[in-house]
């Protein structure tokens, strides 16, 4: 099958295209700098946000599935503000691009990676795909993160495509936030970031590998809709971050008022370890057959 990947050159893209070519796929690689393309089939240049240049390049690739892993994550230690924003256009505008050069070039299905930690903290610990999203979180940011996947989402329902699309879990491993050269892996090591009292906020981790492995199985499944890709143990933050810090060899996270979280870790991360619910991965087991090779951030947070 042919295979186009956007976002080849990201922490789940680049592995992404040797694992679609290593099931058989002709895979192209679509980068804005073609220096750091991986080894495909193809490479194409574009950016994302070039309508033209998308078009001219989905156009070449003649792609039948077309895998949307664009982000400007890669930026996050060094510019936080404009990593999200530039993120929340790819999420949005890049999609858009997308969606519309995939049906010029005949593409009859698209796969987009996408969030499961948007939801609003409401209800249960644990939540499935069909609970509300945080559209209204009182951080001005994280709204306007929430409402760009929002927006990704429909783009792809609305796409005439047979569209899926994957919510990641937090994910760790290499290259990631949670890797020891990572932000989040060197503020540990610093001890800069401390345990909100009750440490109640739920994560639902998801290692690189398994993310890489969920979208090749969605590659090849005909299931549409939006799918949690996570682990099958949704943790509260008084579970993993000590067990986090342990593995790194960092000092245990002090503990600190609730209160002071926000202005001490950010309102984003003050959610996430107090009020964040986590995401029940059973669709994603039972209509793309998937299932994660390791089933326990435990297996692994804070190793690598």
């Amino acid at each position: 099958m042919r295979v186009l990947v956007a976002g080849a050159t990201g922490v789940v893209g680049r592995p992404l295209v040797g694992a679609l070519r290593a099931r058989g796929h002709e895979v192209s690689a679509l980068v804005r700098d073609e220096s750091r393309a991986p080894e495909a089939d193809r490479v194409v240049v574009a950016d994302a946000l070039d309508r033209t240049a998308v078009l001219a390049a989905v156009s070449a690739a003649r792609p039948e599935v077309v895998v949307h892993q664009l982000s400007a994550l890669r930026l996050l230690r060094e510019d936080p503000p404009g990593a999200f924003a530039q993120t929340a256009r790819l999420r949005t505008e890049g999609t858009a691009n997308l969606v519309e050069a995939a049906r010029a070039a005949g593409a009859r299905r698209l796969v987009a990676q996408s969030i499961a930690f948007a939801a609003a903290p409401a209800g249960p610990p644990v939540l499935d795909e069909d609970a509300p999203l945080y559209v209204d979180a009182p951080d001005a940011g994280w709204a306007a993160t929430v409402r760009a996947v929002a927006e990704l989402e429909r783009l792809v329902s609305g796409s005439g495509l047979a569209g899926a699309v994957l919510r990641y879990g937090t994910l760790y491993g290499p290259g990631t936030a949670y890797a020891r050269d990572g932000g989040t892996g060197q503020r540990v090591l610093g001890g800069k970031f401390p345990l909100p009292e009750g440490g109640a906020g739920v994560t639902s981790f998801l290692h690189v590998d398994d993310a890489v492995e969920a979208a090749v199985a969605a590659v090849g499944s005909e299931a549409t809709g939006r799918f949690h890709v996570t682990d099958d143990e949704p943790a509260p933050a008084a579970q993993w971050l000590p067990h986090y810090a342990r593995a790194l060899g960092a000092p245990p996270p002090r503990t600190v008022p609730a209160a002071l979280a926000p202005r001490l870790l950010g309102w984003f991360v003050a959610h996430q370890l107090t009020t964040a619910r986590g995401a029940a991965n059973d669709r994603a087991r039972t209509a793309l057959g998937w299932k994660p090779l390791r089933p326990s951030w435990r297996d692994g947070l804070g190793e690598e």
